[in-house]
């Protein structure tokens, strides 16, 4: 009797230890996986903001390109009113209000 309950005390010390070491190997995977959810949430950030930059990029040179456009278009009305020798009859066919 006393050694079956040795051997059960032994059996039950073997499946602590490893359940110990199943418990040691979450906790370094949680550690792990804590870790790459941090450099992660790093690189969305960077690219977050890279976005927004490019993003601010993109609008600056469409906005240049618009100010482009209406810079020849009043040079062109500015060359139809010199042409035409009267500023009435361009500014009533339909120019920028």
């Amino acid at each position: 009797s006393s050694r079956q309950a040795l051997e059960q005390a032994r059996v039950a010390v073997e499946e602590l230890d490893d359940m110990k070491a199943v418990v040691k190997r979450l906790e370094e995977e949680n550690t792990e996986l804590r870790r790459q959810a941090r450099h992660t949430e790093k690189e969305q950030r960077s690219l977050c903001s890279r976005a927004e930059g490019l993003q601010e990029e993109r609008l600056l040179a469409e906005g240049q390109g618009l100010r482009e456009q209406i810079q020849e278009q009043v040079t062109r009305m500015a060359s139809l009113e010199v042409s035409g020798g009267t500023v009435a009859t361009v500014g009533g066919a339909g120019g920028c209000a």
